[in-house]
């Protein structure tokens, strides 16, 4: 047991090791031609105890900091009420107006309850919306679990722009209040109760998603 726990450890190392070199070469090369989106996709993570996690915090903040300078013109966020009674895209969104970000220029979508319907839901509106030129921006690891789904679903292409570190711990506030109840969701049912944890696992695989759509956005 305790060599199965130190392989597993070594191996939980070396991936984040990656996830963070991939972030890094992959925003190096965005800086090579630095681009101006037309939007940015922020999947969701639950909002619990009432404030925000670190996880969420990171998120937020590199959206904020991607729209304050100029790579991008609008953000989305993503996430319905999946673990917690509040709409984790709402949520963020909240916190993105306290740092700055206008109303006008953030979009939500309060349908996806996993990983890949954040970035498909999404999709839909920045096609209903007239966005392009549209990247992913996510922590180094969520990026890396689901890169394979942006390279192979999409007709246009999404951009990847994973979080830097580097670049956000300097902002400030750090704690903000926010109006959680414009984000409550009435007659709330965690995802634990109605589904199993394997068919939440082909949930995160895509496996869910409705593409009933798909005509109308072309190669889904």
């Amino acid at each position: 047991m305790r060599y199965l726990f130190l392989v597993g450890f070594i191996l939980l190392l070396f991936s984040c090791s990656l996830a963070l070199k991939r972030a890094n070469r992959l925003y190096s090369n965005t800086m090579l031609y630095k681009p101006c989106y037309d939007a940015i996709i922020v999947p969701g993570i639950p909002f619990r105890n009432g404030r925000w996690d670190t996880v969420m915090k990171a998120r937020v903040l590199w959206s904020v900091y991607l729209y304050k300078n100029h790579f991008t013109k609008n953000i989305i966020y993503s996430g319905s009420a999946v673990y917690t009674p509040f709409y984790e895209s709402i949520i963020m969104g909240l916190y993105a107006q306290k740092l700055g970000v206008p109303a006008q220029h953030i979009f939500y979508d309060t349908l996806a309850k996993h990983s890949t319907e954040n970035i498909y839901y999404s999709y839909l509106i920045a096609q209903k919306n007239g966005f392009k030129n549209i990247a992913l921006a996510t922590d180094p690891f969520q990026n890396a679990l689901i890169q394979f789904y942006t390279r192979k679903k999409f007709a246009s292409t999404i951009d990847h722009i994973p979080v830097l570190f580097d670049s956000i711990k300097t902002m400030s506030p750090i704690e903000i209040s926010i109006d959680s109840s414009l984000a409550y969701r009435k007659h709330f049912q965690s995802i634990k109760a109605k589904e199993s944890f394997i068919y939440r696992f082909w949930g995160t695989m895509g496996r869910q998603v409705d593409y009933g759509t798909k005509n109308r956005l072309g190669r889904l």
